[in-house]
């Protein structure tokens, strides 16, 4: 089925990657941003379910592939079946740790189908690895992970700097934000004192991920934080521009927002 096969057949271990990262991007976007959608096509009255992502970052929920073997590996079937019997956060846990052990069986399957070699499979894993898992985006270890690191980085960095050095941003912090706490907006040019420590910069901040996508921060893209969770997203990824950001008081991401709405 296209659901699970996708639109192209990956050929090395970047293109394999390429595969695992837009599928990985679509099934976060289910358990996140889409939580209220993702929650409702999860009926318990249905079938077994299943949880597919897709290379273009777009996710679906249906019945799992019909032929068996099927083309490629299947997720956990009946993720609905468990949607009213436990707390809404820990069923979102439970599907994300299914959807990583379903991602990775994916990305190995094309390695084993197109014959990796030890060093196609080194790569291909270490690519893998560099990401935090759905688990720890979804439940919220990635961030205190994050943090921790950024704790460690930068006291090392603090012992290390000249005095003479002008101070650059906190480690354990976000890209800035305006005093509302509203939107992040892109960082101002660098002066040339500044351009020494360019690289510290990215290294502080490269590791700052998306609530959404749970790709790194880049210091060229729109973020804006949530007031309630306080997780950072890319401002694409919520449909948040500059322009509106100038306009919100206080902003809650789609999970938080969503969420609300079903206590109320």
């Amino acid at each position: 089925m296209e659901g699970a096969s996708g639109p192209y057949s990956p050929r090395t271990a970047e293109e394999v990657f390429k595969d695992f990262r837009g599928r990985r991007a679509g099934m976060i976007k289910a358990l996140t941003t889409d939580v209220e959608k993702f929650f409702q096509q999860c009926d318990p009255e249905k079938e077994n379910l299943c949880l597919y992502g897709l290379p273009n970052e777009t996710w679906e929920v249906t019945l799992p592939a019909e032929e068996v073997p099927p083309e490629l590996p299947e997720p956990a079937l009946g993720i609905n079946f468990a949607r009213d019997g436990m707390e809404e956060k820990d069923w979102l846990a439970l599907v994300a740790v299914h959807s990583d052990a379903w991602l990775l069986a994916v990305a190995f399957y094309f390695g084993a189908r197109f014959g990796f070699d030890k060093d196609a499979r080194r790569r291909l894993f270490n690519m893998i690895n560099n990401l935090p898992t759905m688990y720890e985006v979804v439940t919220g270890a990635a961030k205190k992970q994050q943090t921790k690191e950024k704790s460690s980085s930068g006291s090392a960095k603090a012992n290390s700097k000249s005095s003479s050095k002008k101070p650059s941003r906190p480690a354990d912090q976000p890209p800035p934000r305006p005093s509302a706490r509203v939107a992040a907006l892109p960082p101002p040019p660098k002066d040339e004192d500044e351009e020494s420590g360019g690289e510290d910069e990215d290294d502080e901040h490269g590791s700052t991920l998306c609530g959404a996508c749970g790709d790194n921060y880049a210091n060229d893209e729109f973020w804006i934080c949530c007031d309630v969770c306080e997780r950072w997203f890319h401002g694409e990824c919520v449909k948040i521009t500059p322009a509106k950001a100038e306009h919100i008081k206080q902003y809650k991401c789609p999970a938080c927002s969503n969420k609300k709405a079903r206590l109320a």
